[in-house]
């Protein structure tokens, strides 16, 4: 029993250790596809700075472009683990709120985090898109990942009863404003704070979802 229990905790161990080495490895890959551009940057380059391998690099991603979407997941996400934004327990707290005002506003500034961490690389993954299939199947994958977001929360807002637009509306306007174009240009471009953009974002989609926009121009009508 103790030689199982033993074998169990080494086991545990080495997994944990092998994927705290890989978000390391995507660590340093993302501080030079930011800085160098990912075109610009080699598997060999990354080895270089993580100290590690190429042939180690190769193991444990596949490919420059497999390297490229570890690193993306791990800076979006804080860490490597196999679990999309959605289903992540910080996410799931929020979502989960019974009243939509409240998960609107948390969801605005888990975003807002999010899209702070995220901006450097997205910027250089469109960057290459164009030239390098990698970054180009990163950014398919990307918007794949955003669409299933929105169409999840908006299902969960239509459940709550307090949805003042069209489920497939709620979804597209969350689609449009998730992916961080808007948090570059106001934050980056513009000068605003990470609390300000979040609090606009909470009253755009406050408007947009809640205070029935649309109902009050048909009102206003008649």
């Amino acid at each position: 029993m103790v030689e199982k229990v033993k074998r169990a905790y080494d086991s545990t161990s080495r997994t944990r250790q092998a994927q705290e080495n890989r978000d390391r490895i995507s660590r340093a890959a993302h501080d030079l596809f930011v800085e160098r551009g990912y075109g610009n940057t080699t598997v060999a380059d990354v080895a270089k700075a993580a100290e590690v391998s190429p042939e180690m690099i190769f193991k444990s991603f596949g490919s420059k472009g497999g390297l490229l979407r570890s690193a993306w997941f791990v800076m979006f996400r804080g860490d490597g683990e196999d679990e999309t934004m959605y289903d992540r327990p910080e996410t799931r707290a929020v979502l989960d709120l019974p009243d939509l005002a409240d998960r609107i506003a948390g969801f605005a500034r888990l975003l807002t985090e999010r899209n702070r961490r995220s901006a450097p690389l997205l910027g250089a993954i469109e960057g290459a898109a164009a030239t390098e299939p990698g970054a180009r199947e990163m950014l398919t994958t990307w918007h794949e990942r955003l669409i299933d977001v929105a169409t999840k929360f908006a299902q969960a807002a239509a459940e709550t009863g307090q949805l003042a637009v069209a489920e497939d509306e709620c979804r597209d306007i969350m689609y449009a404003t998730l992916d961080g174009h808007l948090w570059r240009r106001l934050v980056v471009d513009r000068g605003w704070t990470d609390e300000r953009y979040a609090e606009w974002l909470e009253g755009v989609w406050r408007a947009e979802f809640l205070e029935g926009r649309h109902h009050s121009a048909a009102r206003d009508d008649t």
